[in-house]
């Protein structure tokens, strides 16, 4: 889980250029920290970004990271990617 989060962590810094006014990006966001979308309905959202089944296979192995943490860790993620795109150095985009 170490490694997701810094993966995902060194994403947003990318994320941040396109501003979180990006809806697609929210959703992907939103679509990954929700427990309630299962992985094939993840996958289905990103249908169009995914060029073959290799990265399919991956994607859903990083959604089920997050599937199998505890509500609470999903919610200190919301939080902190809140803060994130709230940010000063993110607020100029």
């Amino acid at each position: 889980m170490k490694l997701v989060v810094v993966l995902m962590l060194s994403a947003l810094a990318l994320s941040c250029y396109a501003g979180s006014g990006c809806q697609r990006l929210e959703d992907m966001i939103n679509n990954t920290i929700d427990p309630s979308v299962t992985e094939n309905q993840y996958i289905e959202s990103l249908e169009e970004f995914i060029p073959g089944d290799t990265t399919k296979q991956l994607l859903r192995e990083f959604k089920q990271c997050f599937l199998d943490q505890s509500n609470r860790t999903l919610s200190n993620i919301k939080v902190m990617m809140d803060a994130i795109f709230d940010s000063r150095q993110c607020a100029s985009y």
